[in-house]
C-alpha cells in the first residue's frame, strides 16, 4: 500500500505517461520477438529508446513547472527545454548510428513512445482511476451572473 500512496502523491499525468510508454514498449517487444532475427539488439535498442523517452518526459514536466512560475520568460524556458531535448536525442541517434551498438531505427521507435503515449492517455487515466479507487469530477455549468459571452464577470 505504500507504493500506491507514493504514486498517488506524485504527478499523476507523468505516471499515466510512463504507464503508456511501458505498455507501448511491451507491445513493440512482443511484435519484435516474433519478427526480428537479432532479438537482443532489438530489445536493447527499444528499451534504451523507451528509457530515453521516460527521461525526456520527466525533463518536459520539470521544464513546464519552471515555466509556470517564470512570468514573461516562460516561452524562453519552454523553447530552451525543447531545444535541449531535441539536441540530446539527435546526438544520441548520431552516436548510436556511428557506433552501430544499437539499431537507430528501433531506438527511435522506443523514443516515439513519448508521442504514442498521448493517444494512450485516456486508457491509462482510467486504469489509474481504478488503481487509486478514484473518479473524475463531473463538470457542472457555471452560475449566470449577467456577463456576456467573452466578457470577464464584474468582481472577479
Amino acid at each position: 500500500m505504500r507504493i500506491i500512496e507514493a504514486l498517488r502523491k506524485g504527478n499523476r499525468t507523468l505516471l499515466e505517461m510512463h504507464l503508456g510508454m511501458l505498455f507501448f514498449g511491451i507491445v513493440c517487444q512482443a511484435v519484435g520477438a516474433l519478427a526480428i532475427g537479432n532479438r537482443w539488439n532489438y530489445a536493447a535498442s527499444l528499451w534504451f529508446g523507451v528509457a530515453f523517452a521516460v527521461a525526456a518526459s520527466i525533463h518536459m514536466c520539470r521544464t513546464l513547472e519552471r515555466a509556470l512560475f517564470a512570468g514573461s520568460d516562460a516561452s524562453g524556458i519552454v523553447t530552451r527545454g525543447y531545444l535541449f531535448r531535441y539536441v540530446i536525442v539527435a546526438a544520441v541517434l548520431i552516436v548510436v548510428s556511428l557506433t552501430e551498438a544499437m539499431n537507430p531505427l528501433v531506438f527511435f521507435l522506443g523514443y516515439m513512445s513519448l508521442k504514442v503515449t498521448a493517444y494512450f492517455q485516456p486508457i491509462t487515466h482510467k486504469l489509474c482511476n481504478r488503481l487509486f479507487n478514484e473518479t473524475d469530477p463531473v463538470a457542472e455549468p457555471l452560475e449566470e451572473d449577467g456577463a456576456q459571452e467573452g466578457e470577464i464577470p464584474v468582481g472577479q
